[in-house]
């Protein structure tokens, strides 16, 4: 069932502390995501109350609006219900358990930044609102980059061989090692302007067309091509933490 009656941060940050604790739980990858993306929102509620944004009421709406479409993936697919295929990729890649831990979290950002975030924000400011959005809509861009070197570090105090990402990607060009969270906001932002400008009809085959492009990406991200990369990868996942629950303990401490 879609979660409308969370409404606050707060709420956001409650359901997503529940999220966490089962895929603890479950000793799921999938916490990999969520455990980064409740630090995210977090920042985001304090840039709110230091007043960093234009509109404080709308941005929570927004901040809401964006995080139910994943708190609603997240649990339909848990309980066996149908969800974007942007999201299938990310879910079934956990189920997989061949990713390393960087992909789980692109995985993530691929279908939440690349699709969710131009639906929630054109549901929040329809039509000619959308402009008037634009601003604190790029403004999370800057709290994110904050939190990007943050996030490496503790990401690379579970999988000691990460670096050698940056390495490969002076060498390739694949999605995994070029994702781009400033890029994907950029599409996102561009997506969010035609679904507030389209009518009902043509907005659903936008989705759709979107989540089609999207979902191809996550599975490069999931599954790339070639013959260094996927053993690269493979060697970063031998080193790794295996134990999910430790390594999703280090990436939410605070």
């Amino acid at each position: 069932m879609p979660h409308t009656d969370i409404t606050t941060i707060e709420e956001v940050l409650t359901e997503l502390d529940n999220i966490i604790d089962t895929t603890l739980d479950d000793n799921s990858p999938l916490g990999i995501f969520a455990c980064v993306y409740r630090r995210t929102t977090a920042k985001i509620a304090r840039g709110i109350e230091e007043n960093r944004f234009e509109n404080s009421t709308r941005m929570e709406h927004f901040d809401v609006a964006f995080a139910r479409l994943y708190i609603d993936a997240f649990w339909r697919h848990r309980d066996g219900e149908p969800v974007s295929f942007s999201w299938e990729v990310a879910f079934e890649a956990a189920e997989n358990r061949d990713a390393i831990i960087m992909q789980h979290l692109l995985l993530g950002m691929n279908a939440h930044i690349n699709l969710d975030l131009g639906i929630a924000a054109s549901e929040v400011a329809p039509g000619d609102e959308i402009y008037a959005l634009e601003s604190d809509f790029m403004k999370v861009n800057t709290l994110l980059a904050e939190l990007v070197d943050e996030m490496q570090q503790r990401i690379s105090r579970v999988s000691p061989l990460m670096f050698l990402l940056d390495w490969i990607g002076k060498r390739n060009d694949e999605a995994v090692v070029n994702f781009s969270i400033a890029k994907a906001r950029d599409f996102a932002w561009k997506f969010a302007r035609n679904l507030a400008q389209a009518e009902v009809e043509e907005r659903d085959q936008l989705i759709r067309r979107v989540d089609d492009q999207i979902s191809s990406l996550g599975n490069l991200v999931a599954y790339p091509p070639g013959f260094l990369l996927p053993r690269v990868l493979s060697l970063i996942r031998y080193f790794e933490e295996k134990n999910m629950q430790k390594a999703i303990e280090v990436l939410h401490r605070e």
